[in-house]
């Protein structure tokens, strides 16, 4: 059974020295050295570090949109185009999924933005609650449409390990795999 990171989870790993530094690069990394955009409320800062800790030891390299210092004091349009072109460049886009999540204005258009832009087997979302098995981070139906990442274990595998996993197919792929394809 495929189990969500919680809370405690993510603010825990995200207090080790290397997922700071991580958040840190990931804030200040250009664009061409980037390979999975990361979206997310800013309402979750405390979830993000632990959140790219584990994208990158699966290997990504995460842009990390509100920190970004070359957006910090531009216009709503500039900001925009800047996005735009980011999650162009980006092979990869991830939402971290939580019920503050649907509060946030900017992570649905970036969601349809890159949906539009990478399609499909490109998105995921990285859910986030409370409890390893709540769901009102999902309230949004359109959040159906999306793989999720989990931990569990892919079926005839004995190890548990982060999974990609296609809840409509009932399918998963290990995380570094997905971020590699």
């Amino acid at each position: 059974m495929p189990i969500l990171a919680t809370y405690a989870e993510l603010r825990t790993w995200g207090q080790q020295e290397v997922a700071k530094k991580a958040f840190t690069e990931a804030r200040t990394a250009s664009r061409t050295a980037t390979t999975t955009f990361l979206a997310h409320s800013s309402r979750d800062d405390d979830l993000v570090p632990g959140t790219i800790l584990i994208l990158e030891n699966h290997g990504a390299k995460v842009y990390a949109d509100h920190k970004d210092p070359s957006i910090v004091g531009s216009d709503l349009l500039e900001i925009a185009d800047h996005l735009r072109r980011v999650i162009r460049e980006c092979g990869k886009f991830v939402m971290l999924a939580t019920p503050r999540s649907k509060e946030s204005k900017w992570i649905p258009w970036e969601l349809g933005l890159g949906d539009g832009i990478r399609r499909h087997p490109n998105i995921a979302l990285f859910p986030s609650a409370e409890s390893a098995t709540e769901t009102e981070w999902s309230q949004q139906e359109y959040l159906g449409l999306y793989s999720r990442i989990v931990w569990g274990r892919i079926e005839g595998e004995e190890k548990e390990r982060w999974l990609v996993w296609d809840h409509h197919r009932n399918v998963a792929s290990g995380l570094r795999n997905w971020l590699a394809r």
